[in-house]
């Protein structure tokens, strides 16, 4: 008996009486026909034993193929079990100890889930807090750096000769531009609208973000009543949807993109639609996915993705909510 309750000595039990009854109805055909065997063996006694022990491995093998084909569904439905797709337990059918170990199969998922859960929880919960460190860094000491070499060089350019000075202008240009691109990093880093407006201001901003900085059209839709949602689910769906911008942007090859983001009875659900060339296999866009998956996992979430090659990319989120 293996831990769980699943007593596979029945199992052994159910094989072994299988083929005692194979061997007892042989005996028995021997028993109460006239056959004899000589000795030495003629060719005719030859043939009714190897006639007779073809029909008894025949039907062992059928009886263990009966035995053990639910234990042979039972394994392929195992192989299909993905672990990033959380949720999806395998039905409880066939012999009783196949039942029980199917039990006990559900039961080590729904473990390795939660030790995961919360595993990734206090993974995501110090990757957040270090990017939130990260850009108050950049921006407290690296953007205070650039914003008094911008000034020294401001105070430059008026006192700089008429030959050195548009060298002094494009250093400025450089400056801003770098300004410009570090505070882009800080605002990906740490989501401070998120944190001060709420998800639906910070799913307006990001779409705004991404169109002003790409060219890329983004049409957003949010619902106005989403519920309470609760600090992580929101972080969640925002970073989701982040990264599923990103990767269009990247790699999509969209004309424009939609995203929305409503309720649907006790599910929250973000949409975000491209009509770009469909999900192609790099390591860029695999691993965002990969991401995107294990946030989903935290809070108990589902990510699903359509694509189609030629007709673009549509990621879903279902958040579950109370009701």
């Amino acid at each position: 008996m293996i831990p769980g309750g699943v007593d596979f000595g029945r199992l052994h039990q159910r094989v072994f009486l299988l083929n005692a009854a194979i061997l007892v109805v042989a005996t028995l055909v021997l028993a109460i026909t006239p056959a004899t065997i000589s000795f030495p063996v003629e060719l005719t006694e030859a043939i009714v034993l190897g006639v007779g022990l073809t029909a008894m491995l025949v039907l062992n093998a059928f009886a263990l193929r009966a035995a053990f084909a639910p234990l042979d569904r039972l394994m392929r439905l195992m192989r299909d079990v993905d672990p990033h797709r959380p949720g999806a337990r395998l039905q409880a059918t066939g012999p009783e100890e196949v039942r029980e170990l199917v039990v006990v199969f559900n039961d080590m998922l729904d473990r390795l889930e939660d030790e995961r859960r919360e595993s990734g929880r206090g993974a995501l919960a110090a990757q957040e807090a270090e990017r939130s460190r990260v850009a108050r860094e950049l921006h407290d000491e690296i953007g205070q750096i650039l914003t008094g070499v911008l000034l020294r060089l401001e105070s430059l350019a008026q006192r700089a000769p008429t030959d050195v000075l548009p060298d002094v202008r494009a250093a400025q240009e450089a400056t801003r531009d770098a300004i410009d691109r570090l505070s882009l990093v800080v605002r990906q880093l740490r989501p401070e609208a998120l944190t001060d407006l709420g998800l639906r201001t910070a799913l307006a901003a990001l779409a705004a973000r991404v169109e002003e900085e790409s060219g890329l059209p983004v049409r957003s839709r949010v619902a106005a009543d989403l519920g309470e949602l609760g600090a992580e689910r929101e972080l969640v769906i925002y970073r989701v949807a982040q990264e599923s911008l990103t990767n269009v942007v990247r790699h999509a090859r969209a004309a424009q993109v939609e995203l929305s983001l409503e309720r649907e009875g006790n599910l929250v659900v973000l949409h975000v639609r491209d009509d770009g060339v469909g999900l192609e296999e790099h390591d860029g866009a695999r691993h965002g996915i990969l991401g995107m998956r294990e946030r989903a996992m935290l809070i108990g979430a589902t990510l699903a993705l359509e694509s189609r090659e030629g007709e673009g990319t549509e990621v879903v989120l279902r958040v579950p909510v109370e009701p």
